[in-house]
């Protein structure tokens, strides 16, 4: 077996279940994907903006939904550039991780799973924080951002409750089945975390009435 490939290959002596969450691996490649798109377009708005601040973006239906307050605010450069283009890695990332479980047909190492499941804990911080920078203080709701948030959120769940479940976080066999089970209602969760923003975004921006 090559290295490289032995590297990220998970040890046959671990207890966890040999089997790959394929359900989970097509779900990183299409969430990747999507993420993607909407980085890129956020990319090249931002292109447009930095050579014309007054360009009528095709993401702009109204004041109060529009990507240019977004992408001109200190917010869309969280890390002093432009906030796409960590979506244009991250997600670029995703898709690479969801291939890979598919292309190795063997369990990935905890390593390997650790480090992805980090990469996916920071971009929610991340999402947490532009979602309250643009409801509180941009008083925006921003497309492309937002398909952003709606493919983060679930990748985040999905990710995290199976490293749960699985043993790649170590826990005791009675709180893995625990996650084994919350694993299950991954879509249902998410759901109630798009409510709970709609919710806080309505009492915010009262965006319902302005449909």
């Amino acid at each position: 077996m090559p290295i490289g490939r032995r590297a990220i290959l998970h040890d046959v002596s671990d207890p966890r279940p040999a089997r790959p969450p394929y359900a989970l691996a097509t779900w990183l490649i299409i969430a990747g994907l999507i993420g993607l798109w909407a980085a890129f377009r956020l990319t090249l708005d931002k292109f447009d903006v930095l050579e014309n601040p007054k360009a009528s973006l095709d993401c702009n239906y109204s004041v109060l939904v529009q990507c240019t307050a977004n992408l001109q605010s200190h917010q869309g450069a969280v890390l002093g550039f432009p906030n796409p283009l960590l979506g244009l890695g991250g997600w670029t990332a995703t898709v690479a991780m969801g291939a890979i479980v598919w292309a190795v047909r063997g369990t990935i190492a905890r390593w390997f799973w650790l480090l992805f499941n980090l990469g996916v804990v920071g971009a929610l911080v991340l999402v947490i924080y532009l979602i309250h920078a643009s409801v509180y203080d941009i008083h925006t709701l921003c497309p492309w951002c937002m398909l952003t948030w709606s493919v983060t959120i679930p990748t985040f769940w999905a990710t995290t409750l199976y490293n749960l479940k699985s043993g790649t976080i170590p826990l005791p066999a009675s709180v893995r089945a625990f996650f084994a089970a919350a694993y299950t209602w991954t879509p249902v969760i998410t759901l109630v975390s798009y409510v709970v923003v709609a919710v806080l975004a309505q009492l915010e921006l009262n965006w319902l009435s302005q449909l």
